[in-house]
């Protein structure tokens, strides 16, 4: 499953960007490209590889790498490859971003392919168990409404039902789409008009929206959304120290790579990880953090450790409280 697992990861994306480059490339513009379209701790992964010639993909003269392969090579979908766009189709997520006519063909091209394993096989210990209705028709309306929405940069009009039990009825530019690992669940961020003229950037649950209508208008303003992201995030991001046993880098670079961070290492097998994160992310960032593993320390900030404090607090009393299992699972 190694090659697989390579095959379809973000390294094997980058590698594939650099060699069908026929430019000689410095080790700069490699390490620049890399974050481009890689992840900054992507370097910490790839750059001894190359520089040491392990991966064996360059000729290297003086201080250039030239790449090894043509830019024209081809890489036919293989039997494997191919079994795992069929399990993907049996995703019940898959058929929000595909029209009815596009997943039937693709599911008549696959028709003769066994899948790599069935959505039964897999169990979920540390996720939710009310995930979005992916399979209701009003919310797979809604949700390729926002898609074609962002896509333009067009407005809607939208219902919405907040947490707290209020309608809300408002006009709003769909500018992303995320989904929440631990929940289970789509959200959608926003931009409003506020007050003074100003944008303000929400966050939406799919699951609330009662209902939503493109608007014949268009958003024209050129908006950088990760700065606008970047701005809500609190001054002081979460500290935490990896231990680099038992693959645990990787495994942290993976669990925590919907998250903006900087990696950096700061001992002979030890990296500090810096995430930054705003006030919506603030809940799912913990539980992330306290399934992770004995090889992961928080260091700070303040307001994180302090929530780490009270919800291991919280889980003690629920476990003096329930001490059987079974009622620890149903109370978790």
């Amino acid at each position: 499953m190694e090659l697989f697992s390579e095959i379809y990861s973000c390294y094997f994306q980058v590698m594939r960007s650099l060699l069908t480059c026929q430019n000689a490339l410095t080790i700069d513009e490699i390490r620049s490209r890399i974050c481009k379209e890689g992840f900054e701790e992507s370097l910490l992964a790839m750059i001894p590889k190359l520089e040491n010639g392990s991966w064996n993909l360059f000729e290297r003269e003086n201080e250039l790498y030239l790449s090894k392969i043509d830019a024209a090579f081809l890489t036919p979908l293989s039997s494997l490859q191919k079994s795992y766009l069929k399990t993907l189709l049996s995703d019940p997520r898959m058929a929000l971003f595909l029209s009815q006519e596009q997943f039937e063909a693709l599911g008549g091209m696959l028709d003769s392919v066994e899948p790599l394993w069935s959505q039964e096989q897999i169990y979920y210990y540390d996720r939710f168990a009310d995930g979005d209705p992916y399979t209701d028709e009003t919310y797979r309306c809604n949700f390729r409404t926002l898609l074609s929405a962002q896509k333009r940069s067009q407005y809607v009009d939208l219902d919405y039902n907040s947490p707290s039990g209020t309608r809300v009825h408002h006009y709003y530019v769909p500018v992303r789409l995320e989904y929440s690992v631990k929940n289970d669940k789509f959200r959608l961020l926003a931009l409003k008009h506020v007050k003074g003229g100003r944008l303000r950037l929400e966050t939406l649950n799919l699951a609330r929206i009662q209902k939503v209508c493109l608007i014949d208008k268009c958003f024209t303003s050129q908006i950088d959304l990760n700065t606008l992201i970047q701005d809500s995030y609190y001054k002081e991001p979460l500290r935490l120290h990896i231990i680099n046993k038992r693959n645990a880098l990787e495994r942290a670079m993976l669990h925590f790579a919907n998250y903006k961070k900087n990696t950096r290492k700061i001992g002979e097998n030890t990296y500090e990880c810096l995430i930054y994160y705003n006030q919506s992310m603030e809940t799912e960032l913990l539980i992330e953090v306290l399934s992770f593993g004995p090889m992961l320390k928080v260091i700070g900030n303040d307001r994180f450790l302090d929530s780490l404090k009270n919800r291991l607090k919280k889980q003690m009393e629920l476990t003096q409280k329930y001490p059987h299992p079974a009622l620890q699972l149903q109370y978790k």
